[in-house]
């Protein structure tokens, strides 16, 4: 089977290729990781690995990427969420039409149906919401990010219907505990108020303690993933977007995580610095889901949110807290 990731120098899509490249049940014989920024190839490759730049807003280049056919397409490719609304031009060249000249590559290949995996997001949601959002909820974005997101739903919807691609869109949640540096998303401190004093350094905190989020750890999001590549999509259905499974938790709550993992003070190197643009943001996301549909479909959330801390300790700390 030949697997190509497009967003493979992420975060999600390097630990992806890492996960597949390391797992011989997979059954991955070519592995091609493409990114606007050149990834790296997984160590210790039991499959053959290509690397490569692509720009998803380079049509011509998308359609030499998908040239070779590979079996499975991931599409993580994306403009994170503050910076597709703080550059709306940037957020529609990547997010949306990127999108679609991915999926006109394909479509201009005769005979070529793969297995297209997308990731959308819970941002396709917007307030105001019921306590607990059912599958059946109606996409109503407040950023460009979700609304790019929400398109690109359609568009998947649509070229499924009509047989150029096996294609599943699956809605993430927000990624916690995000390792590495910091990125340009709006979600950014729900990571980095646990990431930051789990290594004695200081975090900012923009919002109130009393904001509710819905989580998903790496760990999770990857299951996510291989999951998405191996079903059975007779079973979704018509409906090929689906709200994956997570964890609710207020920010106090991932406080609380956080002092019982490790102690008063980490809690301690928090600062709160209230600003308004991300409270603004923050408050149109969603907080809770009842995710049936996939959770019935076999994929499988964290069992809590302590356990989503645990993971990060486990995966990037190698069970070490502290500077």
């Amino acid at each position: 089977m030949h697997v190509l990731i497009i967003g493979a120098a992420g975060m999600l899509g390097a630990r992806l290729a890492a996960s597949l490249a390391g797992d011989a049940a997979a059954g991955v014989e070519r592995l091609t990781l493409l990114d606007v920024v050149p990834p790296k190839a997984p160590e210790a490759a039991g499959c053959a690995v290509e690397t490569a730049r692509l720009d998803l807003g380079d049509a011509a280049a998308v359609a030499a990427a998908v040239a070779a056919r590979p079996d499975v397409i991931f599409h993580l490719a994306a403009i994170v969420s503050g910076e597709a609304e703080a550059d709306f031009e940037k957020g529609y060249r990547i997010n949306f039409d990127g999108t679609r000249n991915l999926f006109e590559a394909v479509r201009m290949l005769p005979g070529y149906t793969p297995r297209l995996v997308f990731t959308s997001s819970i941002a396709v949601f917007g307030a105001p919401f019921p306590d607990t959002i059912p599958d059946e909820y109606h996409p109503t974005p407040l950023t460009s990010y979700g609304t790019q997101k929400a398109m690109a739903e359609l568009l998947l919807s649509d070229h499924s219907r009509r047989g150029v691609f096996d294609g599943i869109g699956i809605r993430l949640p927000t990624i916690c505990v995000r390792p590495g540096a910091p990125n340009k998303a709006a979600s950014g401190f729900f990571s980095s108020i646990l990431r930051e004093p789990l290594v004695g350094r200081e975090a900012v905190l923009p919002v109130e303690e009393s904001v509710r989020h819905w989580h998903a750890s790496p760990r999770a999001a990857v299951g996510f993933l291989r999951h998405a590549m191996t079903l059975d999509l007779e079973r979704v259905g018509q409906r090929r977007n689906l709200t994956m499974p997570g964890v609710s938790a207020t920010v106090g709550e991932q406080i609380e995580a956080l002092r019982r993992v490790a102690g008063d003070g980490a809690v301690a190197l928090i600062r709160r610095a209230p600003d308004p643009v991300i409270a603004r943001i923050v408050a149109g996301w969603p907080a809770r889901f009842d995710a049936r549909r996939a959770i019935a479909l076999g994929f499988a959330a964290d069992a809590s949110f302590d356990a989503i801390v645990a993971a990060h300790v486990e995966d990037e700390l190698g069970g070490r807290i502290g500077a």
